[in-house]
């Protein structure tokens, strides 16, 4: 298998502070320019609200932690904003001289467990560490007649296009609420968006993947860029299977062929945090090395680890 497994990176010990009781969910990475590499991840508190925590791990070496954060990057939005109940980043992007940070925002609902919509803030770095500062109180990814209840997820990138730059957003949308077994459950495809600023996207009109057969969901897109196209792993959730991976590829980003090779997705363990099941993916090269950061058991709650290809 190319994916090979290097370890769990973080998993809640039960002496985190209040805000970080819980869950080590969709670890998100970033190259420093000084060579280190950034994970930002969601953690719940006692109310399950949801906050973003980072630390700082060795490229070369990436379960070794050098530094931790002491006080969330992001915490809950103002009563009533869209992301009252969780403000967790999914993109770190460098974008003409700024760090553009885009997260998932979320509100807790009565009839559906929530709406998610991404918003956007800037990053800086403090004397202490990173400092983010939301760019505007509102969605930058909004409701529409056709994506009316969740736009979350997002993953972007920089992309030239001769010799104009814009940024590039794969993202996951619902397009429908329906109840099975006496719960609610979504429909979730995935879509792409275009920006020349990061705050006005452009929905570029259809779907990138949907979910096939008893599948439900394909969420938490990971997109990197090679010089033979575009690759893309992601999360699926079925009705007869736990979380697992899948893989597709793509010539212009936007037409994707699903690839979903078992030898060439990570599988989970024999025995251990990942072990149930595998889900959340986010991938990265950084000091030479193609490296996948993801969730195991329950969704977070056991941590996350990384692995490094090696084909």
């Amino acid at each position: 298998m190319p994916w090979e497994k290097l370890g769990l990176v973080h998993a809640p010990s039960g002496n985190e502070p209040a805000w970080a009781a819980g869950y080590a969910a969709f670890p998100t990475a970033q190259c420093l320019p000084d060579g280190r590499l950034r994970v930002y991840y969601t953690t719940l508190d006692a109310r399950r609200d949801g906050y973003t925590a980072w630390l700082e791990l060795a490229p070369e070496e990436p379960t070794r932690v050098l530094a931790r954060c002491d006080q969330p990057l992001l915490a809950p939005g103002a009563m009533g904003e869209f992301d009252d109940c969780g403000a967790n980043v999914f993109s770190a992007v460098h974008w003409q001289g700024r760090t553009l940070l885009h997260y998932q925002g979320w509100q807790r609902c009565e009839k559906v467990p929530y709406l998610i919509f991404t918003g956007a803030a800037e990053l800086h770095e403090g004397a202490h560490g990173p400092v983010a500062r939301r760019l505007q109180a509102t969605p930058v990814l909004e409701r529409t007649p056709e994506q009316p209840t969740l736009r979350g997820a997002p993953c972007v990138l920089a992309e030239s296009i001769g010799t104009a730059e814009r940024l590039r957003m794969w993202y996951v949308s619902n397009t429908a609420w329906a109840m099975h077994d006496g719960q609610p459950r979504y429909h979730v495809e995935i879509r792409c968006a275009y920006s020349h600023d990061g705050l006005a996207w452009v929905d570029e009109g259809v779907a990138c993947l949907q979910p096939q057969g008893d599948e439900y969901a394909v969420g938490r897109p990971a997109v990197l860029r090679t010089t033979a196209g575009y690759h893309m792993w992601f999360a699926v959730r079925s009705q007869s299977r736990p979380y697992r991976m899948g893989h597709a590829h793509s010539a212009d980003g936007l037409h994707w062929q699903r690839d979903d090779n078992p030898a060439q997705l990570l599988q989970a363990s024999s025995s251990g945090w990942d072990s149930e099941m595998v889900c959340y993916p986010n991938v990265i090269e950084a000091a030479g090395q193609r490296l996948q950061f993801y969730n195991g058991n329950r969704h977070g709650r056991s941590g996350f680890g990384v692995a490094r290809w090696c084909d």
